[in-house]
């Protein structure tokens, strides 16, 4: 009899637990992105019988093993490269997990809470978990690595309403495919073989709002997709080379090794040149030193870009100084083909205990975190696209993300509001090792180009490098820890997305219908009394 009471809570988070491996399994890799659709069902059946605060840790449990297995690779990148002891990395783990898993388990206590009629329960839920991803995507600088529209990356069709509502109108249709299956779970399947108060009319909401979204979201698709095949065809091309240098994160920074990180990356490129493209792109900091300040160094790659005829984008490190201060930029400067330099951009969405410390004086001892990467400050640039000339002499320009940026939308659309023909990423993702991370920071990209209808060029340094058309199709990609070049004429469009003119009618929605969930609970409480 112990033994079964001190089983009963294992048991009643048991769903939450399995809500929570299906979730990682969306996401590459293994990338099941279909079992998205279902992946919370055990979750939403589990909090249906429970109270507000089990709904909370339901939903905790659900975000701890979600977000611990998807983000693992925190693990080796800050014990191999960070010098943390592996105790102290699995516990920065478990705490950003925790973290991240407050939003499932404030999505399970606000619908517990709001405790919203069944016919409007469905689109409720959809709405605040939208509202959640929003917020995780912006509060404390940001975090919207896992958010479950990105799941669908690899689904074509649905990913074309992406320039419509953003990745969030994925992770809204996903949530109202999951409370159908819920519902419909509860009306069929219950213990004593009678329905759940309500399950009925939540099922045939659930019907009501989803068969004529996804026959939408399905008929638009396939329109855009035919849209898109034929603005590409009349659309102008460019040629891109994306350089892969594929330097071992252990060496990158060693003074003994940047004359042959120099030379590699000079005979790759000059390798590219002979295809004639329009732009040469090396991935972020590529340059193990400061170009321009290394006077012997910075002379060497001119000479390359001079040798090869043909504008450069290269990441590299930079400072300033500001009388007796010094201040330091993960930066991307453009050289054109005499290897002058016609604009830079700076990264302005660092990455906490990466590339900077928040509240850097009072926690000290998280110094050693930046040690290889540096110790940052946000760039000042703005989001002026860099403007490099074709061989033909026209005029293109191009947004420049580096690594974590990309996860933001709201970076990509101000580069394309303000006149980029194309997205160009660059990254250093060999902090991941062999782990699914930079798969899944590639799969994001795609979004970014559906989104801004833009294609998208990514130069990695160890992998993932690739081309994303503006339509969502993966044109090429490398592989992981190769020595390549990926030479490929992109398509330039220059139409402006809904979603980039509007990018917040969905999050506005969401905030009208939460807040007037809010009223109606608090209206029903007084009359409830009388």
């Amino acid at each position: 009899m112990i033994k079964k009471v001190c089983l009963l809570p294992a048991i009643k988070y048991f769903p939450s637990l399995l809500s929570g491996l299906m979730l990682t399994a969306c996401f590459p890799n293994p990338g099941l992105g279909f079992l998205a659709f279902a992946a919370l069902v055990p979750f939403l059946v589990a909090v249906d019988s429970l109270e507000a605060g089990q709904a909370f840790y339901a939903g905790l449990v659900t975000g701890l093993v979600h977000y611990i297995t998807l983000i693992y690779w925190i693990i080796p990148t800050l014990s191999t490269y960070g010098g943390l002891h592996p105790l102290l990395s699995s516990s920065a783990l478990i705490l950003l997990s925790l973290y991240l898993s407050l939003f499932p388990a404030l999505f399970a206590f606000i619908m517990k809470k709001l405790d919203p009629h069944p016919l409007f329960q469905p689109l409720l839920g959809a709405f605040v978990w939208v509202g959640l991803e929003f917020t995780r995507t912006h509060v404390f600088t940001g975090f919207p690595w896992g958010v479950l529209g990105y799941t669908q990356y690899a689904n074509l069709t649905l990913v074309q309403t992406a320039d419509l509502t953003g990745v969030l109108g994925l992770s809204f249709l996903i949530l109202l495919s999951n409370y159908l299956l819920a519902s419909l779970w509860l009306f069929f399947k219950t213990p004593s073989g009678r329905s759940r108060p309500g399950s009925k009319i939540r099922a045939w909401a659930c019907l009501f709002y989803i068969l004529p979204l996804f026959a939408g979201a399905f008929f638009y698709g396939k329109t855009r997709i035919l849209d898109m095949d034929r603005a590409i065809e009349s659309a102008p091309q460019i040629g891109i080379a994306l350089v892969q240098g594929n330097i071992r994160q252990d060496l990158k920074w060693s003074p003994a090794f940047k004359q042959e990180t120099i030379d590699k990356y000079a005979s790759l490129s000059l390798t590219a040149s002979t295809s004639k493209p329009d732009l040469i792109i090396w991935p972020e900091t590529a340059l193990p030193f400061y170009y321009g300040y290394d006077t012997a160094l910075s002379n060497r790659i001119d000479q390359v870009v001079r040798k090869a005829r043909t504008p450069f984008l290269i990441g590299s490190p930079a400072f300033e100084r500001d009388g007796q201060s010094l201040s330091y930029f993960n930066r991307a400067y453009m050289l054109d083909s005499l290897s002058l330099v016609r604009g830079h951009y700076d990264k302005v969405h660092l990455v906490p205990f990466g590339e900077y410390v928040p509240f850097g004086k009072y926690l000290a001892f998280m110094e050693k975190l930046t040690q290889e990467a540096g110790d940052f400050s946000p760039g000042t640039t703005g989001f002026a696209p860099l403007q490099f000339t074709t061989r033909q002499g026209d005029e293109h320009s191009t947004g420049v993300l580096i690594c974590f940026e990309i996860l933001f939308p709201s970076l990509s659309r101000e580069f394309v509001r303000n006149g980029a023909d194309f997205l160009t990423t660059m990254t250093n993702d060999a902090w991941f090792g062999r782990t699914s991370a930079p798969a899944q920071h590639f799969s994001i990209a795609v979004l970014r180009a559906v989104e801004n209808r833009r294609s998208v060029a990514r130069a990695a340094n160890s992998g993932i490098s690739g081309f994303i058309g503006p339509g969502g199709r993966i044109l090429d990609r490398t592989g992981l820890f190769q020595d390549r070049v990926l030479v490929r004429q992109i398509p330039v469009l220059r139409e402006i997305s809904f979603y980039t003119r509007h990018p917040f009618v969905l999050v506005l929605a969401a905030l009208v219908a939460i807040s007037a969930a809010f009223m109606v609970k608090v209206v029903k409480k007084p009359l409830r009394r009388t």
